[in-house]
């Protein structure tokens, strides 16, 4: 397949109903993690044991984002904003274990601004005790059962390392890269928490879909993770002691900031000395991840699986986008496209054929309107350009009729240059989805011919005398419009 058009061999099951192992993903694996793990807390939310769970349940919401970008299961979105809350509700307690641990490990157990606050988190503990153990306890462990069978059988159709979870990892990247610039520039300890949070959305898509990548990134990621992590948790630790009021003394507290800030230097040198000048593993990751042409197929990719999840009859939906690139290229050939815009156009036709049945909730000539509104609402993959996106969802509203009027309102949402663009499209898709009424009158091929007055489209499997045959005579007047020659439809010899 072309770069033009959406290549089937970067996702070669989406829409066949093959499907990758639940395995590949870790899916069943964390989600029933997260079951042993709330065994483990309903007995002692010991700093340990909150901290796994914890990790765990990230991991199914890490797991989650990807597949909610694919996939309209409402069950995705359940697991997911059913592991967030408890996820919230440990958060607290996980952060006043982590400071008891910090006081006894910078200043042991004698120091007397290190007991008075210990002794303020234990009992700020024991209250967060109390409201994690209900939280624990009130946790639907059968639901959350349930949605882990239906979700492992509801595992996007990718193996590990495919070139669409590649693209989400490259978007992964560029979030937390543009964090770390950011970082750097203004240095605050707020920044550097946000960085920290963006490397770890890097390093759980790099883990949960990118195995090999993360056997030689992983060690490095988690190590510049947990430098942050630590760089935060002694901030934390730090305006905790000040609001506790257990640094009165000046020269406790110039004793205590002193040390906090030669720990947290440390923890930025570490993650510093990794990420900067010439030695920087931004650009080695940044290596791994797809460019150009890769990536844009990866979105094509994407936009497939994307549109499979919402279209009924998604066979015929890829019959009617293959018998529409057909005659973009006929009429390619015989002068009717800009070779300029060529490669663009054909994308936004095949992108538009792909997704212009998604408007399952609607029927008849409701749907295109309800599948324009679900493009429009979903922004275009990384790698896809917008402007080709932009040409997409109109054309995929107009399948059945064509761009009508001089001054349509799609055509007003456009710049000028690119409208007559669309109309061809949109005319292209309009006589392509009469081709395509089903696989009792399926159309094999087709070929484009031009006569001197006449352009003519001989068809493979076309019968004069078949309802096919008056469908597709309404469905070319856009067409004819479109290229000022009127068109003859005739059997393929």
């Amino acid at each position: 397949m072309s770069a033009h058009g959406l290549d089937p061999d970067m996702s070669s099951a989406a829409g066949s109903g093959e499907q990758a192992s639940p395995e590949d993903t870790g899916l069943t694996a964390w989600m029933g993690r997260v079951a042993e793990e709330l065994d483990r807390t309903l007995s002692d939310l010991n700093a340990g044991a909150v901290h796994d769970l914890r990790v765990a349940l990230r991991r199914c919401i890490s797991i989650a984002d990807v597949h909610m970008a694919l996939d309209p299961l409402e069950a995705w979105g359940e697991m997911r904003k059913t592991g967030r809350k408890l996820f919230k509700n440990l958060g607290e307690l996980r952060d006043v274990q982590v400071m008891m641990e910090w006081i006894r490990r910078l200043f042991g157990e004698s120091d007397a601004a290190g007991i008075r606050l210990e002794a303020w988190l234990g009992a700020r503990e024991a209250e967060l005790c109390e409201r994690a153990a209900r939280a624990v306890a009130g946790f639907d462990r059968k639901r959350w059962l349930r949605l882990q069978d239906r979700l492992a059988r509801r595992s996007p159709p990718l193996l590990p390392e495919d070139a669409v979870y590649r693209q989400f990892a490259l978007e992964r990247w560029q979030e937390a890269h543009e964090l770390h610039r950011g970082a750097l520039r203004n240095r605050s300890y707020a920044s550097f928490h946000r960085l920290r949070i963006g490397l770890k959305r890097f390093r759980y898509t790099v883990e949960n879909f990118l195995p090999q990548r993360h056997e030689i990134w992983g060690g490095e990621l988690k190590r510049l993770q947990d430098a942050l992590g630590e760089h935060h948790d002694l901030f934390v630790l730090w305006k905790t002691a000040l609001r506790a009021g257990v640094l009165a003394d000046r020269e406790l507290r110039a004793r205590w900031r002193e040390r906090i800030e030669i720990e947290s230097r440390a923890r930025l040198l570490v993650y510093r000395s990794s990420t900067i000048g010439r030695e920087s593993l931004w650009p080695v990751w940044r290596a791994g991840l797809p460019r150009e042409r890769e990536l844009r197929l990866a979105a094509e990719a994407r936009i497939r699986i994307w549109a499979s999840y919402r279209d009924p009859d998604f066979a015929r939906t890829l019959m009617m986008a293959g018998l529409a690139l057909q005659l973009f290229d006929g009429l390619l050939r015989e002068g009717f496209v800009d070779p300029a815009a060529a490669e663009d156009l054909r994308c936004a036709l095949h992108a538009a054929a792909i997704m212009s049945n998604v408007g399952k909730d609607a029927g008849g000539r409701k749907r295109g309107k309800s599948s324009y509104r679900l493009i429009r609402k979903t922004e275009p993959p990384l790698g896809f350009p917008p402007g080709v996106y932009a040409l997409a969802a109109p054309a995929a509203r107009c399948r059945r009729s064509g761009i009508r009027g001089p001054a349509g309102k799609h055509l007003a949402l456009l710049p000028e240059a690119r409208r007559p663009g669309l109309r061809l499209i949109a005319a292209i898709l309009c006589l392509a989805d009469a081709f395509a009424p089903g696989p009792e009158q399926a159309i094999g091929r087709i070929e484009v011919g031009r006569k001197t007055d006449v352009l003519v489209i001989s068809a493979a499997g076309y019968r004069e005398d078949s309802d096919l045959a008056r469908e597709v005579a309404a469905a070319r007047h856009p067409l004819e419009v479109v290229c000022r020659l009127p068109i003859l439809v005739r059997p393929l010899p």
